[in-house]
This record gives structure tokens, sequence and C-alpha cells, in this order.
């Protein structure tokens, strides 16, 4: 349905972003956050107050909002109309030699730390060795001597 076509009622019930890919789908035509709100404000016949109280809320929620992406030049589309391009910067690739260096490193470390363990397993033994020599002693024994 076009949207110059709905009673006002109906586009009442439609939340902004809904209007403003209405909009954009219908002017095939990129615009500013003030041009889209000021047409939505039209159409709701919203006062320059409510334009001026809402329209930071409005920005926010077309940033949010996955349908529309903003451009270089401060304009909102929609964002089927923009395909991505993803570039993969060959520099920030690890090379695989430098990779096996890093794994062999933390390889090393950690058996370094394996035996640092095991000796002090080793000297913990070594204590309860000498706790088998101790025996146990009542206060009135201790008294006595």
């Amino acid at each position: 349905m076009n949207i110059k076509d709905m009673t006002k009622e109906e586009l009442e019930v439609l939340s902004y972003t809904d209007l403003t890919y209405m909009l954009l789908k219908e002017n095939k035509k990129t615009m500013t956050t003030p041009e889209l709100f000021k047409m939505i404000c039209t159409l709701l016949e919203f006062s320059e107050e409510d334009y001026v109280a809402k329209i930071g809320d409005y920005y926010t929620s077309l940033t949010i909002d996955k349908r529309f992406v903003l451009l270089d030049n401060a304009e909102w589309d929609i964002r089927d109309n923009h395909k991505i391009d993803i570039v993969v910067d060959d520099d920030d690739e690890i090379e695989e030699s430098e990779e096996s260096d890093e794994s062999e490193e933390i390889e090393e470390e950690i058996e370094e730390e394996e035996e640092d363990l095991d000796t002090m397993d080793d000297d913990l033994d070594d204590v309860d060795d000498d706790l088998d020599d101790l025996s146990i002693i009542d206060d009135e024994e201790v008294e006595e001597e």
C-alpha cells in the first residue's frame, strides 16, 4: 500500500522506522534524518515542538534498526540497496611459520610449569615424611613436664 493512500489512523499504528522504510522505498532516494522525520511529522500532523522533542529518539531507532544504513553523506537508505564488500588485508594474517613458533614457545612454557609443579610436590612429600615422626600429646602431659 502507498503511504499517501493511508489514513492518519493507519499511519499512527506504524512505528517511525516502518514509516521510514516505506518512505525510502517509495521515494527511491536517500534522505537525511531531519528530512525523513519532517515527512513523518507532516504525515502524523505533529507540531514543531513534537519534532524537536522526538528527533533524537528517532535517530537512535534508525541506528539500531538493521534495515537501514547511514551513508557517508549523512543520508539514510535501505540496506538492501547496498552490498557490503569485506576486504581482508594480507598484512593482518599471521604467517604459518610465526604461528608454529608461537605454539612451540607455549608448549615449552607449559612443560616448565609442569616441572615446577613436580618439584613442589616433591617438597610437600618431604614435609609429610617429617610429620610422620611427630606425635600428639595432651595439655596435661605438657604441664607435667
